[in-house]
């Protein structure tokens, strides 16, 4: 079973080079931030960011990235 996402991080070298996206994030320039992270049905993720009570996707991640997901466990 899986929970919800907390924190995803894409790229090769987790603590060198990989993009860390965490949901209550502020991104671009603190307009937005990242309200959701899910995986799609063929195993890729989307990030969803919220500017006032508009939300948005933002980035979208197949399969074939190396990526490493966090989970909430504080739910």
């Amino acid at each position: 079973m899986e929970g919800i996402i907390r924190k995803i991080s894409i790229g090769h070298d987790y603590k060198n080079n990989a993009m860390h996206y965490i949901v209550g994030q502020d991104v671009l320039n603190g307009a937005y931030q990242i309200c959701e992270i899910l995986k799609t049905s063929d195993n890729g993720v989307r990030i969803y960011i919220l500017k006032g009570d508009e939300i948005f996707l933002w980035k979208s991640f197949n399969e074939n990235m190396p990526m490493s997901i966090e989970y909430n466990i504080n739910i």
